[in-house]
This record gives C-alpha cells, structure tokens and sequence, in this order.
C-alpha cells in the first residue's frame, strides 16, 4: 500500500515536472550524437562488405575487411570512413530521441517505471518501430551515401533526385527489412539489458564503477541482438541500394540464397556486431549519465 502511495506521488510529480519526455528526448539525442560520430566508420564498413561479393575460397572474412580498410583509406583517405555522417547524424540523432523518449514515457506509464523482461522487450520494440518508421527516408539516404555508388552532392539533392526518380516507394524502400532488423534488436537488446543490470550487486550500479558496469551489460545485450538481426541488414541494404532490382523481401533472399548460400546473410556481420554492440551500450550509458546530470533519474 506504501509503496502504491509513494508511485502515485511520484507519477503526479512527473507530471508537474518540466516536460520529463523531452529531457529523455534531449538526453538521448547527446547520446546518439556520441555514439554515431564515433563508430561511424563501422557502418560504413559494414555496408561496404554487404555490396561487394563474397571473398573467394580460403580467404577470410577479416583479410576482406582489412583489404577493404584499406582501400577506402587508399582512394578516399581518412575522411573517406565518415563518409554519410551527415545524413547518419540526420538520422541517429532525432530517432535515438524519439526512441528514449518514447521508451521512457512508456516505461514510466506503461510499466509503472518497472518493466519486467517482457513487457521491455516490448517497449523496446514499440520505441524503435516508431523511431524507423519516423526516419526511413534518412536511413535510405544514408546507405546511398556509404555505399559510393550514388553521386548525390548533399542531402537535399539526394532527397530530391530520390523524390524525383523513385516517389514516395524510393524514399521507404526497405521500410520492412529494416523493422525486422531494428525493432527485434531494441527489443531484445533492452530485454537482456534491464535483465543484467537488476541481477547485479547494488555496489555494482552506484558509485564509480557505474559507467563501466553499465556498458559492460549493454556490450554482453549488443552481441546476441546484432546476430539474430544480422539477414535483415543484408535485405535492408541491398533493397535500398537497388530498388529495380530487388522490390521486395523475397527477392533479395532468393538471391542471397542462390548466389552466396547462408553465409551471405550474413556478410558484414563482424563490423556491424562492433559498431551496434558498442553503440547501443555507449548510448545507453551516456543516456543514463545525461539523465542523472539533467534531473530526470
């Protein structure tokens, strides 16, 4: 009975307090903004190795990384790893916010501030269905930009001639592989970080061993997530790369099927493990910082 008490106190002072969801909005876009700027040449790595065929036997998938590293340092130099940050930071930014924001409210209204594993699956899925579905123009931009194979001068100018070429179904391709592939990992990702951090010591999640500890569950959350959502990143490219090609789901897994076998749904596996398990526990560590320094926790 104290402690319905001590909720409903709580939740009318949310209430009254300045706009908790855009502090949680705030606070994930500082997150975001970290995380995307940092790992960046991930990504684009990542969507390098998912368009370029598969490495020939007895090569492995490492030399193929190295050697492409390599090349994208060769001919486009160092600046040429942030290649698509800006329409990456156009996208990250805004939708890590809408993403906390939307996941905090839910949580806080949903959840009663104590979501047990399943329903943060569930939010986590609900956040980040929201978050795409807000931003998928930006994200077909953004892969067109990584990839080097569209010579679109900015953002505008890619928006336009997509606009222009393709309508509305250029602008969303990939609309649905890219909610299997994101809202799963939100999903499950959230699941198993909620479940780590509350199996932890209290000694553990206070003081100064919080940061570390914090990424460390996000890390150990990021591995099993990034690998069961790994064929929805390979469909998701490859659709908003080539449209004319391949117009639907089916067509992209027939072929990946036909020409490489299981392994090509999961080309570019390791660097987008690296860059979505260090990403999603770098935000979510920054966010937790962000949200103690402005109040909200």
């Amino acid at each position: 009975m104290l402690e319905q008490c001590d909720l409903k106190e709580e939740k009318e002072s949310s209430r009254t307090e300045t706009n908790p969801v855009l502090k949680a909005f705030l606070a994930g876009s500082i997150s975001g903004t970290c995380s995307t700027v940092l790992f960046q040449p991930l990504d684009l790595v990542k969507t390098r190795l998912q368009n370029a065929p598969v490495p020939s036997q007895g090569t492995g998938s490492q030399v193929s990384l190295l050697h492409l590293v390599n090349n994208i340092l060769r001919k486009e130099h160092i600046s040429g790893l942030w290649k698509g940050i800006t329409p990456s930071l156009t996208r990250t930014v805004p939708g890590v916010g809408l993403y906390f924001s939307s996941m905090h409210w839910m949580t806080f209204n949903l959840a009663e501030g104590h979501p047990t594993p399943l329903q943060a699956m569930a939010i986590g899925f609900a956040g980040r269905t929201f978050s795409v579905v807000s931003l998928i123009p930006m994200t077909v931009v953004k892969t067109r930009f990584e990839s080097g194979e569209f010579g679109y001068r900015s953002m505008s100018d890619a928006l336009y001639r997509i606009w222009s070429k393709e309508g509305v179904r250029g602008l969303t391709c990939g609309l649905l592989p890219t909610l299997i592939r994101d809202a799963p990992f939100s999903g499950i990702y959230l699941m198993f970080y909620t479940k780590l951090k509350s199996s932890l010591p209290n000694e553990l999640t206070k003081g100064e061993l919080q940061a570390p500890v914090q990424f460390s569950c996000g890390v150990t959350a990021g591995i099993l997530a990034s690998v069961l959502t790994q064929p929805a990143d390979v469909v998701k490219t490859k659709m908003q790369l080539y449209p004319h090609i391949y117009p639907d789901i089916r067509s992209v897994v027939f072929h990946l099927h036909e020409k490489y076998g299981m392994k090509g749904y999961f080309k570019g596996l390791v660097p987008r493990m690296l860059r979505r398990t260090l990403m999603a526990a770098m935000a979510w560590t920054v966010y937790e910082q962000a949200t103690r320094a402005i109040g909200l926790k």
